[in-house]
């Protein structure tokens, strides 16, 4: 894509903030396309300063997103005080998600904690650190089989009563967790893995949540920056960067799976924009509920995942795709051992 033709398509979104909305279950209406802010402060090595991260957040409600994702135990705590200080001058104009569900001692997570006095503690502090008043989305991070759903849906349906939150809402719980948690109190939206390089929602989870009526946020729709055609085998991670211990980023796994990143490339170049923005377009024409949750550091990368709202796929495009990814088999696991059990699927 000429540079010329990349400029002309910022431009509009600028101006046009041609982001639209979507509904997550039966009322939250939030922008197309999200913000991951995990990455801002944990997981990826890095912690980055406050001002330019700010500055991000600032720019992502400037294009039109609406919708921004943090949690507890990003951190912990600093990055949904962030996030919390960041969108402070939008109160009430933008959508926060956060998430319990871990046991966090002297700053580390030691394992899960849904009790429901935990549950309340976290809440309590998340408001807080996000300087709102109520909580406009609620996840459970982690399904804690140590705690009954049931008991966990109820009392984040007495924080609801309370006022103190809005929505509730799951991560990559299982299709039983779900259907008893929904019993409960609606599940306003699942949050889970979803992209062309990790697809098992689509056999079980998928199916349910249309049923249900419920929200699809997947978070890495762009493989971890694999999607982003800016990985290859001669990249290496930092030191406390966790894709070191996923097993598709091996160097091994890795070179087989680029296969898939030049499958993107080729239909980026085709479409004339961004590998990333195909495989943005990609998540969104799956289902009219699902709001992928990108996350970057970098203005540029922002403004390039905002710019894929302009992005459409026609049906015989989607086929295309769909008989492409088919032909196609990912090498490796999407999480070390330690954290796959604490999958409930």
């Amino acid at each position: 894509m000429v540079e010329r033709e990349k400029t002309v398509i910022l431009i509009r979104l600028n101006k046009e903030k041609m982001i639209h909305k979507r509904k997550l279950g039966q009322s939250l209406e939030v922008s197309e396309i999200g913000l991951g802010c995990m990455g801002m402060s944990f997981g990826y090595g890095e912690v980055h300063d406050l001002k330019p991260m700010t500055e991000l957040i600032h720019k992502a409600v400037d294009l039109g997103i609406t919708f921004f994702d943090t949690a507890e135990v990003y951190g912990p705590y600093i990055n949904e005080e962030l996030v919390g200080k960041a969108l402070r001058p939008f109160k009430n104009k933008v959508v926060i998600a956060t998430k319990f569900g871990f046991d966090i001692q002297e700053g580390k997570s030691i394992g899960l904690n849904s009790r429901p006095e935990q549950i309340r503690r976290v809440a309590e502090a998340s408001l807080k650190r996000l300087q709102v008043d109520a909580i406009d989305l609620f996840y459970q991070h982690r399904v804690d089989p140590n705690v009954p759903v049931e008991d966990v849906a109820g009392t984040v349906k007495d924080l609801i009563r309370e006022g103190k939150v809005k929505h509730f809402g799951l991560s990559e719980a299982g299709v039983e967790i779900i259907r008893r948690a929904h019993s409960i109190q609606p599940v306003t939206a699942l949050q889970s893995e979803y992209s062309m390089f990790w697809r098992e929602p689509e056999d079980k989870i998928l199916p349910l949540l249309e049923e249900l009526g419920i929200g699809f946020v997947p978070f890495s729709p762009l493989g971890k920056g694999f999607l982003t055609g800016k990985i290859d085998t001669s990249t290496s991670f930092g030191q406390n960067d966790f894709r070191n211990t996923v097993p598709r980023f091996s160097e091994e796994n890795l070179k087989k799976n680029l296969v898939l990143v030049d499958l993107v490339k080729q239909f980026a170049s085709e479409k004339n924009c961004e590998p990333s923005q195909i495989a943005l377009a990609w998540v969104l024409a799956q289902k009219p509920w699902i709001v992928p949750i990108p996350g970057t550091t970098k203005i540029n990368r922002l403004i390039e995942n905002a710019g894929a709202a302009n992005v459409s796929l026609s049906t015989e495009e989607l086929q295309k795709v769909a008989s492409a990814l088919s032909q196609i088999e990912i090498v490796g696991e999407r999480y070390s051992p330690a954290n796959q059990k604490l999958i409930n699927r």
